[in-house]
This record gives structure tokens, C-alpha cells and sequence, in this order.
């Protein structure tokens, strides 16, 4: 390979991280990423002082652009619009850091911030960017950031999830979420839910989904015990939590992640879409 190559494929996985925890989409930021490829590729690598700091600009901006666009399709998407799963190594879970900030809880909180007020997030508490670099990465001066990193770090800690939960009592709650699912237990299941669980299943007006959030126990569990009999569930690692795969013959019907706050299940986040499946079949590295 020649010496823009090897740079790029050098920090390919920590480029597709951030495309990836601005857009909340793999196909996007693989796009994003080819892009910035692109641009990479005529750059004299002589006038670069760093390579790494250069390429994250690039994708930033990339992923700026492509943010703005993405708004505008999700205010015509139909029912609850979810992140793209994605099937990621065991040992990313490892990093609680990491895998904290590509959950589709914490996901879905980047979702209420403005696409510069993302990015600044992203770039500074996930991957500890100095102010200055975030400022050339976003087109605003330091002083600018810093105002922005406040107002974003204040409104993410709002939403975000109430409290830790290591990745064993995560894997423990959804091996019994499992069971009560596939024995179709009424009762076992509402044993497990909070009384103000929510369930969001984003069917993208292309599959079968609600198109409005189920609350309360008791119609997430009804809802739950319907699933197709001929269903198989099976445990997988996504977005860096445990979560469950559900499988009609050999094509993926459902990615099912889950939150827990207190030992109970808070939060179901059920993705139906087949666009947004089709990514499920390749684990992908994510790096800090």
C-alpha cells in the first residue's frame, strides 16, 4: 500500500466510529468514509502535521453535511425512527465508555441535539478532542466550542440513562427477557418490565410496526407475547450490549435492544426496518 493508504487504513476504524456515533447509521458513515477517502487521497501527506487529527476533520465535515440531510429525511419517516444496529465484538462492551456512547439509549439522546452540538459532543466526551481541533472540525472558534460543549454535555446528562449497568447483569435480565418471550409468560414478562417501560419498533413504514411508542407494562408484555412462534431469538453483542436477534428462517426480522435501570427493563428498542438491518450480518470494529 502507498503512504495515504496505509494512514487511512490505520485509523479506518476510529473514522468510522465517529461517522458512526454522529449519524447513528453504518451504510452512512461507510458513505462518509469513502468520502473522506476521496479527499484523503489528494492531499500531499508532506503538509500534514497530523494525520490522524486531519482525517477526523474531514469526517467530521463529512458527517456534518450528511447529518443535515439526514434531518430532513427523518421528518418524513414513518412511526419511530431508531438507529442502524450494529453487530459489534464482544471486547467493545469491555470499553463502558465506548460502548456506553454508541447504545441506542445514548444514541437516541444525541438524536435532541443539533447536528454541531453533536459533533462537538461526540469529538470532546467520547473521543477527548482539545477545543481547538473540534473548532477546526466544525468551522467555529474555540471560545464557540467551549460554550457548545457545556450546553451539550448539560442537556445530554439530562436524558441519559439513570445509572450503569455492567454488560453480566445486562446479559442476565435479557437470557430471562428470552425465556419469557419464547414461552409466551404473560406473567414473567410483566415481572421484568418497569410499570413505565417504553417500546419503540421502527418498522420505517416498510414492515409491519407501531407507528407511536407502547407504554406501560402491560401492553409492552401483550405486545411481546405476540411475537411470531416461528421466530428463533438468539443473544448477540449489539451496539456494545447485550441484545437480541430475532430470526425468521435464515433472513434477520427483528434487532431488539434493551435498557435497564433498577432490574428492570426501561426501555425495548425493536428495529424492523429491513434498510437498516442489512448491515447485521458484519461485526465491526469500533475505536476510540
Amino acid at each position: 500500500m502507498d503512504s495515504a493508504t496505509e494512514v487511512f487504513v490505520a485509523h479506518r476504524n476510529l473514522l468510522f466510529t465517529v461517522a458512526y456515533e454522529m449519524l447513528g447509521s453504518a451504510a452512512d458513515a461507510e458513505d462518509v468514509l469513502q468520502e473522506t477517502w476521496l479527499r484523503w487521497a489528494g492531499v500531499d501527506l508532506g503538509t500534514v502535521r497530523d494525520h490522524r487529527a486531519y482525517l477526523v476533520r474531514i469526517t467530521t465535515r463529512q458527517a456534518l453535511t450528511r447529518l443535515r440531510t439526514l434531518g430532513r429525511r427523518k421528518e418524513s419517516y414513518v412511526g419511530p425512527w431508531l438507529p442502524e444496529p450494529l453487530l459489534t465484538s464482544p471486547d467493545v462492551a469491555e470499553d463502558v465508555e465506548l460502548a456506553d456512547s454508541v447504545s441506542m439509549a445514548m444514541l437516541l439522546v444525541l438524536e435532541t441535539l443539533t447536528p454541531t452540538e453533536r459533533a462537538v459532543f461526540v469529538l470532546r466526551e467520547v473521543f477527548a478532542l482539545e477545543y481547538g481541533e473540534i473548532a477546526e472540525a466544525v468551522g467555529k472558534n474555540p471560545a464557540a466550542v467551549r460554550q457548545i460543549a457545556h450546553r451539550a454535555r448539560a442537556h445530554v446528562a439530562e436524558r441519559r440513562p439513570r445509572e450503569v449497568v455492567s454488560a453480566a447483569e445486562t446479559r442476565d435480565a435479557l437470557h430471562a427477557f428470552q425465556r419469557a418471550v419464547e414461552t409466551g409468560d404473560l406473567q414473567n414478562l410483566l415481572d421484568m418490565l418497569a410499570p413505565d417501560v417504553v417500546l419503540l419498533t421502527d418498522g420505517g413504514g416498510v414492515v409491519r410496526a407501531a407507528r407511536a411508542p407502547i407504554a406501560g407494562a402491560g401492553k409492552v408484555a401483550r405486545a411481546l407475547s405476540g411475537i411470531n412462534t416461528a421466530i428463533t431469538l438468539r443473544p448477540a453483542h449489539v451496539n456494545g450490549h447485550p441484545a437480541l436477534i430475532l430470526r425468521l428462517g435464515d433472513e434477520t426480522d427483528t434487532v431488539i435492544a434493551v435498557r435497564i435501570d433498577g432490574g428492570l427493563i426501561t426501555g425495548l428498542y425493536a428495529v424492523r426496518n429491513p434498510e437498516k438491518l442489512s448491515h447485521m450480518e458484519q461485526v465491526t470494529a469500533l475505536r476510540r
